[in-house]
């Protein structure tokens, strides 16, 4: 049963990444830009985190051994929630989520093949690569859709 809990976790998230581009959108909507959009969107999820961390207690200083790498994650999602505001009311959130899994799939297939970012060895198998092209497939039938 503990492998459920990580699956129901992940399963919540995704339910969530599928809302807020919409919701994000609708804030670039009102305030005519997608940046100011974006900015709430992390200012909201920044004092969520922040709450959360209060009863956490983990100090500062852990962060001190992290790469230099590790402190761009709020970069990419930065990034990530700007794209899908911009391009959830242009091609439609299916659309827009069915691309963006898409490359992260293609992405970490990368990351872990290589072993990049400290993340152990997987190598690429046949039966992955044709789950990718199965969701690249998928995209196409969106788009057409």
């Amino acid at each position: 049963m503990p492998g459920l809990i990580p699956i129901i976790i992940v399963i919540v998230a995704g339910l969530g990444l599928a809302i807020q581009p919409p919701t994000n959108a609708a804030l670039a909507r009102a305030a005519g830009s997608v940046w100011l959009a974006a900015l709430v969107s992390f200012t909201v999820g920044t004092a969520t985190l922040l709450a959360v961390w209060a009863f956490d207690r983990t100090p500062l200083s852990a962060l001190k051994g992290a790469p230099w790498w590790a402190w761009l994650g709020g970069l990419y999602g930065a990034a990530f929630v700007a794209a899908l505001a911009y391009a959830a009311p242009r091609l439609g959130i299916a659309a827009a989520l069915s691309i963006a899994i898409a490359s992260q799939l293609i992405a970490a297939l990368t990351l872990d093949h290589f072993g990049l970012l400290e993340l152990p060895q997987q190598p690429v198998t046949l039966t992955k690569l044709a789950g990718i092209v199965l969701v690249l497939v998928g995209v196409i039938v969106f788009r057409r859709g």
